[in-house]
């Protein structure tokens, strides 16, 4: 078996010039070359903001970019034949693609309706502050732009278990929405802020059995449009793990397809709950491991503080590799973000160098790693920030190093706290296969490690470059690999 990588082709501040889908197609083949298999796509339908949309608002779910609706007919990233031809160039390249599903929220409703609700705590969902009374809710999806093709489901209160914003007093404030499947939220693993079912905009009622068919039905149309071949699950936390269960049940079933899924369950300080997600799902998706990107994210910034001997610690990919998907950062962590928890420059090829390289995993390669991303946004203290996030340089060498070397039996060196390091013994699969990896958050290191008797005799280099020391492999398969202050070594066998 071949090592596969994916790629999170996008991030939050791509230009909204319509261009990403066309780039696709210009990047497959180059993408395919780097040692890309898989590409995770954002979401492909308008959003509440139109072509300034990320998709992550959610308008409608049926408009790819093919409607004149909320003042365009491209999304950000382009039309709906563009996107269709971006999907057909990547897989006719050899890569899959994995689409972005954003199903807990729509924004943007075509009109209010009189409904009745209660005012929750925003910090205790679960106690409510008010008596019901009635507001004006944006509930009313009817999509006039669209004019019923495709699907004729209107959405209205009923469909939803919480909104944000009463448009009769203009009041922002959490309001519990009292419909005929119930005066609270629906039931969700995460119980942070009492219970999180809602998250923003208008808040999907799953309890709902129509919302449930037309969510089905819409999932079908998806894959029948656009022929993706795996699926990345937005803000799982704040749904019902029984919704997805069904939905992916009824896709597979219908699809006749594996349909590789990955869940977004944001929660990096308790990786507990990502398990007990996987369990009440019953190890239908993989999940992101957010454990192990915060560990990234906070020895990047305690330097030689850190205790590299720990930095699988809670991770996900330790406990239940099978259904991991690693990443050092993505679009939400990335600087100015909601959920930001950056990674060093100088720490992000030790990362990659720990999702790539390693047995456990399927890593998730981010954007701006490999283009850079330049931008301005304003921070929590109101101001404009200017952010400029360089591509890694030694990434292309990462990847070409976890396709043609990175294989065999690993043992582990994570036994000292500012050096660590690992082997591969590599297979017969792969001709001139096996490596060694050593890192360093202090001084420069260096780690007695095995290879393995084979290769006895055998001479191996820093395949990176970062240090010009080469090793020759003793009688008994053991040797000593070096590495610089703060950086990372790969050895592989030295080319004759």
């Amino acid at each position: 078996m071949e090592n596969h990588t994916m790629l999170q082709y996008f991030e939050w501040y791509y230009p909204n010039d319509g261009s990403l889908w066309k780039k696709v197609q210009q990047d497959a083949a180059k993408l395919k070359e780097m040692g890309i298999d898989s590409i995770w796509l954002p979401p492909a339908h308008k959003g509440m903001d139109g072509k300034d949309s990320t998709g992550y608002d959610s308008y409608d779910l049926y408009d790819l970019g093919e409607f004149d609706q909320k003042g365009s007919i491209a999304t950000k990233y382009g039309t709906k034949d563009e996107y269709i031809q971006a999907i057909k160039a990547a897989q006719e390249a050899g890569i899959n693609v994995y689409v972005d599903i954003v199903l807990n929220h729509l924004g943007g409703a075509d009109d209010h309706e009189p409904v009745t609700v209660r005012k929750v705590n925003p910090e205790n969902r679960n106690e409510f502050i008010s008596e019901p009374f009635e507001i004006d809710a944006y509930t009313k999806f009817t999509y006039p732009g669209r004019g019923g093709k495709y699907s004729e489901f209107k959405w209205d209160f009923q469909c939803f278990t919480g909104v944000d914003y009463d448009a009769r007093t203009q009041e922002s404030a959490v309001y519990s929405i009292q419909n005929q499947y119930g005066a609270g939220w629906e039931d969700v693993l995460d119980t942070e802020n009492g219970n999180y079912d809602y998250l923003m905009l208008t808040d999907i009622d799953f309890r709902n059995p129509a919302v449930r068919e037309e969510l089905k039905r819409w999932g079908m149309w998806f894959y029948q449009t656009a022929g993706f071949d795996g699926l990345r699950l937005d803000a799982i936390k704040h749904m019902p793990a029984d919704f997805y269960n069904e939905w992916l049940d009824y896709l597979r079933a219908e699809t006749g397809k594996e349909l590789f899924t990955v869940g977004e369950y944001w929660s990096p300080y308790d990786p507990q709950a990502m398990l007990d997600y996987i369990d009440a799902t019953e190890g239908r998706m993989s999940l992101f491991d957010a454990s192990l990107q915060a560990n990234f994210s906070r020895a990047s910034k305690e330097g030689e503080q850190y205790d590299l001997s720990t930095i699988l610690d809670g991770s996900l990919v330790s406990v239940r590799p099978e259904l991991a998907v690693t990443l050092v950062e993505n679009h939400d962590t990335q600087p100015l973000q909601s959920l930001e928890q950056t990674v060093e420059p100088w720490f992000r090829a030790h990362a990659y160098a720990i999702i790539l390289l390693r047995e456990a995993g399927y890593p998730c390669v981010f954007y701006a790693d490999v283009y850079g991303s330049a931008y301005t946004d304003k921070g929590n203290d109101g101001k404009d920030h200017e952010v400029t996030m360089a591509a890694l340089p030694q990434l292309e060498a990462l990847l070409q190093l976890r396709k043609a070397f990175a294989y065999g039996f690993q043992r582990d060196y994570f036994d000292h706290p500012s050096c660590i390091g690992w082997t591969r013994s590599g297979d017969e699969e792969h001709q001139g296969s096996g490596l060694a990896v050593v890192l360093s958050n202090g001084e420069a290191g260096n780690k007695r490690m095995e290879m393995g008797a084979e290769f006895a005799g055998k001479i191996f280099s820093d395949y990176l470059g970062h240090c010009d020391r080469e090793v020759t492999i003793g009688e008994d398969g053991w040797a000593e690999f070096f590495c610089e202050a703060g950086s990372v070594s790969v050895y592989t066998l030295k080319a004759d």
